[in-house]
């Protein structure tokens, strides 16, 4: 097995996100469930939307993106792979993603569904509201795949949103392939209660099959897709079947089990939460960067809470300080 060149490899969501502020009642008379991501199904309603937008940010987003622009800030190399349609917000997405220092290759799609938008109405209170429409990210197809890219990363990284679709879920199915042939480790991020609920057979048959080598997952998704009472019981499940397993706890900080090694850290200080949006995006870039530059699982750990915690001071996924500088004052 060669070294590799690339720390880590993604496919995921090639969404560009349209941040913008919104009051609480806005949030409820438009149907919206505050704090929550929402399916938008159609170009139309997508459309009708983005209309009632205050004014907005566009950047680049999809949450393994967003965490390889992380990795990417604190001086890993990192590369994306992801469909976006050849239209205007295909290349916001590629100017952005490239300018934060990730290689992105897959070509543009043409036709429709338009690139995918995620409409994020932050709260007062900073939390987010998510409105995705996913458009052309799902339909992602193995033949877009850089083979040759997957095996040259030490950590080919997973995104459980973009398990729904047929077209993606089969590349990423031989992506996970390509890595194991290169003796790489995969890492699977399980992005929200609703993706497990739909996919808990598929993930546990990929856990089971020792085709998993770490697991992100918060403290309500590692519950849902263990379907036990609580995180301790579902880490007690899933020690044995992973390497490693990273929970994010929210205030209460995080926790990594390899094996017998249990370590846990607690959250970073931040002086006001402006919007949640990329926070567990961010933690993985932290752990994974950490973990690719020889440092232990408390070290990486601590990376991670305090990548989220930057990440929750501002609006937006992306950092907005120079996240090397960050890391070295830790």
């Amino acid at each position: 097995m060669t070294n590799p060149t690339y720390d880590v490899v993604a496919i995921g969501n090639a969404i560009v996100d349209i941040l913008a502020s919104a009051e609480d009642d806005f949030i409820a008379e438009n149907g919206m469930t505050k704090g929550a991501m929402q399916l938008v199904f159609s170009p139309e309603e997508a459309d009708a939307l983005y209309a009632k937008m205050g004014p907005g940010r566009e950047i680049s987003g999809g949450s393994a993106a967003n965490t390889l622009a992380g990795i990417a800030a604190l001086g890993g190399k990192t590369a994306f792979i992801g469909q976006v349609a050849d239209d205007q917000l295909g290349e916001v997405f590629a100017h952005d993603i490239r300018a934060a220092g990730v290689r992105f290759d897959t070509p543009a799609r043409a036709g429709q569904p338009t690139t995918a938008r995620c409409m994020i109405f932050v709260s007062p209170d900073g939390q987010r509201t998510m409105n995705t429409f996913l458009g052309a990210s799902h339909y992602l197809p193995a033949e877009a795949l850089d083979r040759s890219l997957i095996a040259d990363a030490a950590y080919l990284y997973i995104e459980g949103y973009l398990w729904d679709p047929e077209e993606p879920r089969a590349a990423m199915r031989a992506a996970i392939e390509v890595a194991r042939e290169a003796g790489r480790k995969i890492a699977f991020t399980a992005s929200a209660e609703f993706v497990i609920d739909r996919h808990r057979a598929d993930f546990l048959a990929l856990i089971d099959g020792g085709m998993i080598d770490v697991i992100f997952a918060n403290e309500t998704e590692i519950v849902a897709l263990t379907e036990t009472a609580d995180v301790e019981a579902a880490v007690a499940s899933l020690k044995d079947k992973v390497e490693t397993l990273v929970v994010t706890l929210a205030e209460k900080g995080a926790l990594a089990q390899r094996g017998d090694e249990r370590v846990t850290v607690p959250a970073h200080p931040v002086d006001k939460v402006v919007d949640t949006t990329g926070a567990g995006d961010l933690f993985a870039s932290g752990f994974l960067y950490g973990q690719t530059h020889g440092q232990d699982l408390k070290a990486s750990l601590t990376l991670g809470a305090a990548c989220a915690a930057e990440i929750i001071s501002h609006f937006g996924a992306r950092p907005q300080v120079d996240l090397k500088t960050l890391a070295a004052s830790l």
